[in-house]
């Protein structure tokens, strides 16, 4: 399956910033190019699977139901 299979519109191309790696969760931050950091909490078993390391190009994937704001 490529990735233009995947019907999320919210895509970041980016690097690998950072891997802080927990026993069951972890969190991956992807700098995108602008600068941007996106952070994803995925299960540290999907980080071994799917070879997540410092420096890796990937994209990251945003579908969301719900976006909450606060004022200032």
């Amino acid at each position: 399956m490529s990735i233009t299979a995947i019907n999320v519109r919210n895509q970041f191309r980016g690097k690998i910033k950072e891997v802080i790696e927990g026993p069951v969760v972890s969190e991956i931050d992807v700098e995108t190019p602008s600068g941007q950091i996106v952070t994803s909490v995925i299960t540290t078993r999907s980080i071994k699977q799917l070879g997540l390391v410092v420096g890796k190009e990937v994209i990251a994937l945003v579908k969301a139901t719900e976006v909450s704001i606060a004022t200032l």
